[in-house]
């Protein structure tokens, strides 16, 4: 997708019908933020994706949300998945996130109106003097063990604020399983 040349999209074909969707990056971001949510199940996640983006729902929520993830990334095609450690969350970096488009745009989250695709291109570009991308370098260079010693210690010093969990998709079921056998090891009372 080139927004130099292409019309951003307000819809998305599923089985060969147009949906209207919510394209301001509030609603995406919501999305998002169910992802990030440990105590949601996977379907419950792709639930609040689906009712996020789409004003009305397809009737084939496979094809939707193949649709979904296109919309999500971008309008870049599908890439493969990566062992890559995750570098921020929209939860845990909301106020840098936002002190960072000010700072970068002169941009105020609170009353922009931005298609998604926008707001990725400028989240894309966010100054590398900003607190938020700052953080970001460190965790990057803490996990791939590139820190200095005093990094390392600033990275303990901020302890929760520090790290951010791996997204976890998992099922209730599998999630309730590894529950079950934990408690049958005795690592869980």
């Amino acid at each position: 997708m080139n927004l130099l040349t292409s019309p951003l999209p307000d819809h998305l074909t599923v089985d060969g019908l147009a949906y209207a969707i919510n394209t301001d990056f509030r609603f995406t971001l919501r999305s998002i933020l169910a992802y990030e949510d440990p105590e949601l199940t996977g379907y419950e996640k792709r639930t609040v994706l689906l009712s996020n983006l789409f004003i009305v729902a397809p009737i084939d929520l496979e094809a939707a949300l193949l649709q979904a993830q296109w919309f999500l990334d971008g309008g870049n095609p599908p890439s493969e998945p990566t062992d890559d450690p995750r570098l921020y969350s929209f939860s845990l970096d909301a106020n840098l996130i936002f002190a960072a488009f000010y700072q970068t745009h002169g941009l105020d989250l609170t009353t922009a109106q931005l298609h998604w695709f926008k707001f990725l291109a400028l989240f894309m570009d966010l100054g590398t003097d900003t607190a938020f991308c700052q953080l970001i370098g460190l965790r990057k260079r803490i996990k791939n063990g590139t820190a200095s010693k005093e990094e390392r210690q600033a990275a303990r010093d901020m302890g929760g604020a520090f790290d951010v969990p791996e997204v976890d998709d998992r099922t209730q079921a599998e999630k309730d399983q590894e529950a079950d056998f934990m408690r049958l090891i005795g690592a869980v009372k």
